[in-house]
């Protein structure tokens, strides 16, 4: 067997290239997994492929490689290994864009039979703004807004939709992406440069949104979402920040409301037991999965584009310099 694997060898600049199989000869709880589907995670590859010395990994140097959510097919398998076993189609978290890939057995979740590897693909992604949604402790029918609507932003207008959130407010500059917001389950979208948007956000939320999701990781996005919120709501701060040069009024705009700010990277959670507010990675895709499975969930529609990964050098080329990115997945099978 041979293994092959999408490296960011410049800034900018994305191979696929020949690698080493993994080997778990000496790690008894590691599986191997062959790739069928892997996913891009926009904000956060395209920070590694610039070499953006403020991204959340650190990376400034070449090459390197990303690409943390797919889903395959077991061919290998630890001698202490419980979890799963050989030909098990599972959905991966923490991987890389890779034919072959070796995770410890913990970090794959059985996928259901009638769920897609394309849809099982997207799940590790999915349970971001999930994680953020449950730290704000959201109830039935209180107001919600979303601030960005990349990959996660997109997501999260679905699991708000499912959570009970009413009304659910978009927000983009971009009018496609606040047309498939609404498509999506949201009930307004708005554009945050418009003249009197915050005014119209409380207007259509009875005085302000109760919870938001915030998801540009922007200095100006944060602030102009404060803007937007009720008394005591609360703010998930689930956009990875890169830049932290920038400045909130927190008196006028946190302290004085009672606002609550929330850290929602996907990192900040428990290592091994679920609780209220607070899940697990592997609990909280089992739930993307089973919400997939029972048809509450339609993650498939979301993606936009499928490309082989020999067409990786185009699709980063276009990450590189495309400030709204698609949905955009790697079908791995035909290598």
């Amino acid at each position: 067997m041979s293994n092959k694997g999408i490296f960011f060898v410049a800034s900018g600049v994305a191979e696929l290239q020949d690698k080493e199989m993994p080997d778990i000869s000496d790690k008894p709880n590691y599986i191997i997994v062959k790739t069928a589907v892997s996913s891009v995670s926009a904000g956060t590859e395209r920070a590694n492929l610039l070499g953006d010395p403020s991204n959340s990994a650190g990376t400034k140097r070449f090459p390197c490689q990303l690409g943390y959510s797919l889903s395959g097919v077991i061919v290998e398998i630890g001698n202490a290994v419980k979890k799963v076993k050989v030909g098990d189609r599972v959905a991966c978290r923490w991987t890389t864009h890779s034919l072959y890939c070796a995770i410890d057995q913990d970090l794959a979740e059985i996928i259901p039979d009638n769920v897609s590897f394309e849809e099982a693909a997207l799940t590790n992604i999915a349970t971001f703004p999930m994680a953020a949604i449950r730290k704000c402790r959201l109830e039935l029918a209180e107001s919600a807004i979303v601030m960005g609507l990349g990959v996660l932003g997109i997501f999260a207008i679905e699991e708000l939709k499912l959570a009970g959130a009413a009304p659910i407010v978009a927000v983009d500059p971009i009018l496609e992406k606040r047309e498939l917001a609404i498509k999506l389950g949201a009930d307004y979208a708005f554009d945050p440069f418009e003249k009197g948007f915050a005014e119209k956000v409380k207007a259509v939320t009875g005085g302000g949104a109760k919870v938001a999701i915030e998801v540009t990781g922007n200095g100006q996005g944060l602030d102009m979402v404060l803007d937007c919120m009720a008394r005591f709501g609360r703010v998930a701060l689930l956009g990875c920040t890169r830049n932290s040069d920038f400045t909130i009024d927190y008196y006028r705009k946190v302290h004085n409301p009672g606002i609550t700010l929330v850290g929602a990277h996907t990192s900040a959670r428990p290592d091994i037991e679920s609780h209220e507010g607070w899940w697990t990675q592997s609990d909280d895709m089992k739930a993307t999965l089973r919400l997939i499975s029972l048809g509450r969930f339609n993650v498939k529609k979301l993606i936009d584009e499928t490309f082989s990964p020999d067409q990786a050098p185009e699709v980063y080329g276009r990450l590189a310099k495309e400030p709204s990115f698609p949905i955009v997945q790697f079908d791995w099978r035909a290598l």
